[in-house]
This record gives structure tokens, C-alpha cells and sequence, in this order.
């Protein structure tokens, strides 16, 4: 045969002497064996010689008893140089031929393995020698295979094998028919895993993907954290460059003239400054122009500090200061009213009417509170017909003003006694008067702890009449009953004094009083349906109304009620 390393060459001998027969490979393959097996009517043990481990030369026998204590023997035999052809050698017994006493077949000493197990032991006497594979071109479950190295002719001889008669050039069949154990060291390739290649397609990918991933939350914290600090800095310092502020530009157009400022610059240049001297007092107090003639209306208890030969200095919104007198002034009204000479282009304020205001609404109040002059604020009506008394520091009442007065909560403060109380359309509805100082009691400007949000203001209506007799005659008329009142009557109502102030009769005799029937000891519970409580509210109202003016009272007399009506008389005013 000729030297291919997949071929092998059975031989067998009998020998009558009990010598072993003795095969050789024809190949110098290591990985090729060739067994033997032994005359078995000799008794001798058959030799097979292994294809690798043996010395050069020479192939080791070992020997299995096959006959009645038969006991092993080796034999080495020299073997043929590589590349040799196969020698048969005589006696041997072909493949196939019957061994064993009587010619028969022999039974083997273990049924044929289904599943091709390669024996790990020594061959059995009639077991055939497990045979030789090279590991196949296809590599066995993906593991990349490694071809056996190449046969030089430098290469060593191999020890020849004693061929089986079984053996075959066909390897079995089965994943373990390719196995060879006694393969060289040199031909095991480095060891591989095994399966499917880790770093495919879809590995690949979604390695890829959670790179990206990865680096996207990197650079989304780094933005953020750079942003952090832009905007932290940018909040602290204002941003970067030049500051250049925001601003409206000026409006061409006036206010509404419905709002505070609108009734402001309408009313400003008609209200004046008044700085009042003499006798050893002085004070500061508000008020507005009348007419295009000079006059002025202010309160009586603003000019009374100049007496007779006093100084009144006027300052106009303008800046503009005159010269003032007084014209006529009455202090049961607390109004008085004063003229400048040789100014022109006065702008009066005009007059609302107070019975046309209601509670809730709007109103603007100017004056001059702690010598401010032009002091603007607002607020609204708090009541209607508040009787109120003020004054009285002369002790014998008549100094005493009474005010049937509009209550307002617009800031009142002293030095704004005298200046004018106006409603939504800059009209005059009051002149402000008193206010509730803080320790209860009720000044005509004379309350120093300031604003509480109780102001009062004498209605236009009154000040008007009172304004106009004063300019027409330097005095002004009260509305009287000509009756005596007990002021220190305790009960509800005002009471009809016993007696009169200068020690006659409590009810002027002629007087409206007396005409209507009421007597001494009547207590008045109401004037026109409307409910009085002391005798200040009657007096109150009674001044409310004008000379002439009809009333009806109510009053009690010995436990029952009775209703009369009267015309109102008239006094000269102090």
C-alpha cells in the first residue's frame, strides 16, 4: 500500500510453535494502529503494538490470556521504515475467517456499544482495536478545526502495528468515530468556546445603542450643569454688558378725568394754602376759591387765631402768596370766609350738591396736613347726617360748633381743616372740618395724633348758604325753635329745660316753640320722622335747615306721645 497516513494493513500469523503474530503498520502515520490477534489453537496471546508512546523501531506487545493458562508475552519487532508497503505475513488468517477451537465463530465478551463509545482500556481478546480518525475537515459543533501537521521526510520512523482482521479503512460512524487518543500533542489546537460567536449583529448593536444611550445622559448632565451655572450667575449678576432699564414713554394724553389724578389736576389749582398769624397764635389750614372776585371759604377756627389785626397769607397751587381779610365768619356754622385783592385768573371750584351723595361713594380730599401743601387722598362716604359737635374751649359754648356731617374715611390730618371734600367729578360735596383723634374726642383741626380714618366735612349745601350770607352781610342766621334744651339730660331724646339760661321762661314766648305748644318738660324724640337721642343731635338738626324751613316734631309729655309742626325763626349768627 502506499503511504497515505488513512490507510493500514492487517496481517496475521499462525505459528505451531506458539509464537505471536505479529502486524504491521504499513504506514508511518502516528495515528495509525494496527491490531493483531492470535492462532487461537495455539493458545498465544494476540499482539497489537500502539501507534504512539513506543521507541522508534519497535512496537510493544502486550498479550491477553486467551487459553488455559496462557500468560502474556511481548515481542518487539522491528517495523517498517515510513512510506513501506503492507507485508502479509504467511499463516495469518484472513479477515473474516473463523478463530477459535472448531473453527466457529466466537462470541464476544460484550454486545456491540449502539452509541460507537470508545474503549478506554486495553482491547479485549476478540474485541477490535478502536480505530484510528483524524480530526474531520468540518469542525464539530462550530470549534474551528486545526489540520495535522505535515509528514517530512526528516520525521522519525513509526513502530508498525499489528493490523486486526476486523479493521477497516471505513472509520464507524458516530461523533466518536472521529476521536483519535493517541493523537500527537502537537496536532490539539487551543482550546475555543463553543456556540454561536458572542460579538454578532444584534450584540453588536445594542452594544452600540447603550454606548450612545450612555453618552447622551453624559452630555445631558454636562449641559445642565454648565446651564445651572450660566443661569446661576446671569440671576445673581444681571446678566452680562450694559444695564438698560425699561421704560414707558411719555404719554401726550391727560388722566381720566374720573380717577384720583383726573379730579386732582382739576381741583389743585383752585385750593390755596392759608397761614394764619397773630395775638400770639399761629396755624396752617386749606382752602378753595369762590369766585372769580377773590373769595375764598375756609374754617372759622383756621382764621380765628388773626383776631382783628391779624396777618392771612395766601399760597396759590402756582406758588403765587397774596394777602387776605376776612369778610365774615361764624362759629356755630365753623365757616368763615376771606378775600385777596389784585389777583386775577382765579379758577373756582364749582358746588355739588350734598343731598345727591350717598354712602360708598368716591371722594378725594386736598389739603394741606402739616403744612403739605397739595396733599391728595382718597376714599369713599362712610355716613350721612353724623351729628357732630366741636370746639367749646371758651367754656361758655360759644365757640361749640354743630355739624350734621359727612363721615369719610379719605385721610384727614390737621391743616386740612377748611379745604374741600370732592366727589367723582371734582365737584365741592363738603369742606373738611374734624376729625376723631385718637383719644376719642371729636377737634376742629385739633386733633394732633393724626388720621384714623374718621374725618368729617360740613355739607356743601349748608356751606353754601352760610358762604353767601357772609359775603352778602358779614354774617350768617341760625334756624332756631326758641326753646332752652337740658344738656345734661341722660335719657333718649332731648329734654325741655325747667327754666331758661338767663333765668326766664324755657320757651320764648312769641317764639316757634311757643306757638306750637311745647312746654317745659317735653322730651322731642324726632325731627321729620327721623330719631333724636340728645339734645346736640336736635340743635344739629335743626341748624341743617334754613330760616323759614318747616319742621315736625315729636315728643312725649306725661307718658304720651304727641306730633306738632312748626316754622323755623331765625338768630344772628356769633
Amino acid at each position: 500500500m502506499s503511504g497515505d497516513p488513512a490507510a493500514s494493513a492487517p496481517a496475521s500469523a499462525a505459528s505451531a510453535s506458539g509464537h505471536p503474530a505479529v502486524s504491521a503498520s504499513a504506514s508511518g502515520d502516528p495515528a495509525v494502529s494496527a491490531p493483531a490477534s492470535g492462532d487461537a489453537a495455539s493458545g498465544h496471546p494476540a499482539v497489537s503494538g500502539p501507534a504512539s508512546g513506543a521507541p522508534a523501531g519497535s512496537v510493544p506487545a502486550s498479550g491477553v490470556p486467551a487459553g488455559e493458562g496462557g500468560e502474556a508475552r511481548g515481542t518487539d519487532t522491528p517495523g517498517p521504515p515510513v512510506g513501506a508497503e503492507c507485508v502479509d505475513v504467511p499463516g495469518a488468517a484472513a479477515p473474516g475467517e473463523a478463530h477459535g477451537p472448531g473453527g466457529g465463530q466466537p462470541r464476544p465478551l460484550h454486545d456491540p456499544d449502539p452509541y460507537s463509545t470508545p474503549p478506554y482500556g486495553e482491547p479485549g481478546p476478540w474485541a477490535p482495536a478502536p480505530p484510528v480518525q483524524h480530526p474531520a475537515a468540518t469542525p464539530a459543533h462550530g470549534m474551528a478545526s486545526v489540520a495535522p501537521p505535515a509528514v517530512t521526510a526528516a520525521a522519525p520512523p513509526l513502530p508498525a502495528r499489528t493490523a486486526h482482521p476486523d479493521a477497516t479503512d471505513t472509520p464507524p460512524a458516530g461523533p466518536w468515530g472521529r476521536y483519535d487518543p493517541w493523537a500527537a500533542a502537537a496536532t490539539a489546537a487551543p482550546l475555543q468556546q463553543a456556540g454561536p460567536e458572542v460579538a454578532d449583529g444584534k450584540v453588536r448593536r445594542g452594544r452600540t445603542r447603550r454606548v450612545l444611550v450612555t453618552g447622551a445622559l453624559l452630555l445631558a448632565l454636562v449641559s445642565g450643569g454648565i446651564g445651572g451655572i450660566v443661569g446661576a450667575y446671569l440671576e445673581r449678576n444681571g446678566g452680562v454688558g450694559t444695564v438698560e432699564l425699561p421704560q414707558a414713554g411719555k404719554e401726550t394724553s391727560g388722566p381720566d378725568p374720573g380717577s384720583v389724578a383726573g379730579i386732582a389736576a382739576q381741583a389743585l389749582p383752585s385750593v390755596v394754602t392759608l397761614h394764619v398769624s397773630g395775638a400770639g397764635k399761629a396755624g396752617t389750614g386749606t382752602g378753595f376759591v369762590l369766585d372769580g372776585r377773590g373769595h375764598i371759604l375756609t374754617n372759622n377756627h383756621v382764621v380765628e387765631p388773626a383776631g382783628d389785626d391779624g396777618e392771612i397769607t395766601v399760597t396759590f397751587h402756582s406758588g403765587d402768596t397774596a394777602q387776605a381779610t376776612v369778610v365774615g365768619r361764624d362759629s356755630g356754622y365753623d365757616l368763615a370766609v376771606v378775600k385777596v385783592k389784585g389777583v386775577r385768573g382765579l379758577a373756582p371750584l364749582p358746588l355739588g350738591n350734598s343731598d345727591n351723595v350717598r354712602v360708598g361713594d368716591p371722594v378725594v380730599a386736598i389739603g394741606a396736613p402739616f403744612d403739605l401743601a397739595g396733599t391728595v387722598t382718597s376714599g369713599i362716604i362712610s355716613a350721612r347726617e353724623r351729628p357732630i359737635t366741636a370746639g367749646g374751649e371758651k367754656g361758655d359754648g360759644s365757640d361749640v360748633s354743630y355739624v350734621d356731617a359727612l363721615q369719610t374715611d379719605a385721610p384727614i390730618n390737621p391743616g386740612n381743616s377748611g379745604g374741600p371734600l370732592l366727589d367723582a367729578k371734582a365737584r365741592v360735596i363738603g369742606i373738611n372740618s374734624a376729625i376723631r383723634s385718637a383719644d376719642g374726642g371729636a377737634d376742629l383741626d385739633g386733633g394732633r395724633a393724626g388720621s384714623i380714618g374718621l374725618g368729617f366735612a360740613i355739607p356743601i349745601n349748608q356751606g353754601k348758604r352760610v358762604a353767601e350770607e357772609l359775603i352778602n352781610t358779614g354774617s350768617a342766621s341760625h334756624p332756631v325753635i326758641g326753646i332752652t334744651l337740658d344738656m345734661d339730660y341722660g335719657g333718649d331724646g332731648a329734654r325741655v329745660a325747667a327754666e331758661g339760661s338767663d333765668g326766664g321762661p324755657p320757651v320764648s314766648a312769641g317764639g316757634p316753640g311757643d306757638r306750637a305748644g311745647i312746654e317745659a318738660g317735653d322730651v322731642i324724640t324726632e325731627v321729620d320722622g327721623r330719631r333724636v337721642h340728645s339734645g346736640e343731635e336736635l340743635i344739629v338738626k335743626t341748624r341743617a335747615q334754613r330760616p323759614g324751613d318747616r319742621l315736625e316734631l315729636t315728643l312725649e309729655r306725661d307718658g304720651k306721645e304727641r306730633t306738632v309742626s312748626l316754622v323755623l325763626g331765625s338768630s344772628d349768627g356769633g
